[in-house]
């Protein structure tokens, strides 16, 4: 039997997979990722499909995650959401908005589920989902216990967490503990904020703006495919930076406090011509360089093969090599690049 994968991955992508298999419940999710752990075959967590490149049909079984439910407690100083992983995440931004639990505003919009946002220490605007992040439940498959960390033992840095290192094909996230204070205290110092006053601005302009900017530059993937950001913004060196700010003025960078600057990559690759330039129906997005997209009928092998050029592209002009930022898959589960 082959299931498609189409309707279940923002890019759009034209796949297959074994089986296909739909939970919406914790115990449910257990039961039958422990299931097919121990039978050996290969296994797809998948939540809102925003952050993954499927080159392959998928030889194994999807578990799409639709697990919900949002409990709050409190205490004098803040809030604690428990969050199931299969929950939207910018549903949860707007349900917190809604019930004037403030901070995660700045990251409105960003696709996918709960579950997904540790692994990839999702983030925008100045802010990341580390920073609100009290506790992860996850079932540890080699042991089938489930396993709760707190924000150090996640080992969250840009992009990256212990999901995707150490714990990388062994935990599967059930629910997330978020821990927002009640003096909150606005972040408006990244990009398009900093016109804002972080005096008198409300958590709602916040959002507003980055829904604004976010809608504005970034294509709805349900009319063109893309996974949004494809490429992490890299981090360089003071000395890298200076030497590239004295021939480049209009350098984009953020200084990262511990001599390091992290760049804008969209800025690096509209730079190097790449706007619009396209393998096939795989293309760099007219309007933000940052984002590759499906013009209608694109591989996971063209989307590939285009990053490939942009990385090569930028390296050769800048000397900075970028990174993807999404999962690539193969027939098996998660592949390098440049396989």
């Amino acid at each position: 039997m082959s299931i498609s994968l189409t309707a279940l991955n923002t890019l759009g992508l034209n796949q297959h997979c074994a089986s296909l298999v739909e939970v919406t419940s914790k115990n449910e999710l257990i039961t039958r990722c422990i299931e097919l752990y121990q039978q050996q075959n290969p296994m797809l967590i998948l939540g809102g499909g925003s952050n993954l490149v499927f080159t392959d049909d998928f030889q194994g079984t999807v578990v799409k995650v639709s697990t919900t439910g949002i409990v709050i407690d409190q205490d004098d100083d803040f809030y604690y959401l428990t969050v199931q992983a299969g929950e939207n995440w910018h549903h949860l931004v707007e349900y917190c908005l809604s019930r004037e639990i403030y901070g995660l505003e700045n990251m409105a919009l960003i696709p996918g589920t709960v579950g997904a946002a540790p692994i990839q220490n999702i983030g925008a605007y100045g802010v990341e989902f580390n920073r609100f992040c009290h506790q992860i439940q996850f079932l540890q498959l080699d042991t089938g216990k489930l396993v709760y960390f707190d924000n150090d033992q996640c080992h969250f840095d840009y992009r990256e967490s212990i999901f995707k290192q150490q714990l990388k094909n062994l935990a599967v996230i059930t629910e997330v503990t978020l821990k927002l204070a009640k003096q909150w205290q606005a972040v408006t110092n990244y990009g398009p904020l900093q016109h804002l006053d972080p005096a008198t601005v409300t958590a709602r302009q916040i959002f507003d703006c980055v829904c604004h900017v976010r809608q504005s530059k970034l294509p709805d993937p349900k009319k063109l495919g893309n996974v949004g950001s494809f490429f992490k913004n890299p981090v360089v060196s003071i000395d890298v930076y200076n030497t590239l700010k004295t021939r480049y003025a209009a350098l984009v960078g953020y200084p990262q406090g511990d001599d390091h600057y992290k760049l804008a990559a969209g800025w690096l690759i509209e730079q190097a011509g790449l706007k619009g330039f396209n393998i096939g129906d795989a293309a760099v997005h007219q309007e933000q360089a940052l984002v590759l997209v499906n013009l209608g009928n694109a591989s996971g092998k063209e989307v590939c093969q285009l990053a490939l050029y942009v990385i090569q592209t930028v390296f050769n002009k800048f000397g900075v090599r970028l990174q993807p930022e999404p999962r690539i898959l193969g027939s098996a589960g998660e592949i390098d690049i440049n396989e």
